[in-house]
């Protein structure tokens, strides 16, 4: 088991107040507002963390730069994959590779 694998097994045992703790201080580590792809659209509707929540749901639609492998969220949970605001969430882009036995880039 990996850390990301790990981590999404700790959470199903964290009480809603420890998630709601561990989001706040992951979104002070967020660095998806510094990225070049990040929109104002983005910024308004306060969308933080891809990498766990999903990719933006109607802000950003072009991809300039990635920068999620320089992110300090990356390390912190182990991700491989990258491209969270297009592609959607660690989880969703596993789950996308596994489904079609393609590896992750």
């Amino acid at each position: 088991m990996d850390k990301f694998e790990q981590m999404m097994k700790d959470v199903k045992s964290a009480s809603p107040a420890e998630l709601k703790a561990d989001m706040e201080k992951y979104k002070g580590m967020c660095t998806c507002p510094r990225c070049p792809t990040y929109t104002t659209c983005a910024k308004n509707a306060q969308e933080l963390l891809f990498c766990l929540v999903g990719k933006s749901f109607m802000c950003i639609s072009e991809q300039k730069i990635c920068k999620c492998p320089t992110c300090p969220l990356t390390p912190e949970f182990g991700l491989k994959s990258n491209s969270f605001c297009m592609k959607g969430a660690e989880k969703a882009q596993r789950y996308e590779h596994a489904l079609w036995g393609t590896k992750i880039p």
